[in-house]
């Protein structure tokens, strides 16, 4: 994947400091601390660096689809692998972690495209079938982690 990681975009500084879209209260800072501390409540000590670093290519992929531009909001689309694809010669990082922030969307993408795009679907289902069962049990746990850290969404 080659990927430019630019930051002088406003799409990259408002969907990092202020607002990504209506499934999330904040920006990806705030949510990242958030997740942080969903796991640090739940003693899931091992995740906290995932925790940190699960959306760290969200803001360079940031984007506005037309339907975005009224409300401001961004889209993100394949986040977890500009994530990963940042952090995966990290010698400091383990493989564990460099796991879990390249599939910890992995299960929302399969129920999300089931019917809308069910060839990506297909693919990711077979990502997840080839991950052994302790980290898929690891990813579900994960997502709630996730879901804590956006808030209350908009209505």
């Amino acid at each position: 994947m080659k990927q430019s990681y630019v930051v002088l975009r406003k799409a990259f500084w408002k969907s990092l400091l202020w607002k990504q879209n209506g499934h999330h209260q904040h920006g990806v800072a705030l949510h990242t601390l958030r997740v942080v501390w969903s796991v640090v409540r739940h003693g899931e000590f091992r995740m906290i660096p995932a925790a940190l670093l699960h959306d760290i290519g969200k803001p360079f992929v940031a984007y506005q689809k037309p339907e975005d531009i009224p409300t401001e909001e961004y889209s993100f689309t394949d986040h977890e692998e500009a994530s990963y694809q940042i952090i995966k010669d990290w010698p400091w990082i383990g493989d564990y972690t460099k796991q879990l922030v390249r599939h910890h969307y992995l299960i929302r993408d399969i129920a999300k495209h089931t019917t809308k795009n069910p060839k990506r679907a297909e693919e990711k289902q077979k990502i997840w079938e080839s991950l052994d069962p302790e980290m898929q049990e690891d990813l579900k746990r994960f997502l709630q982690h996730d879901d804590a850290g956006k808030g209350t969404p908009r209505p």
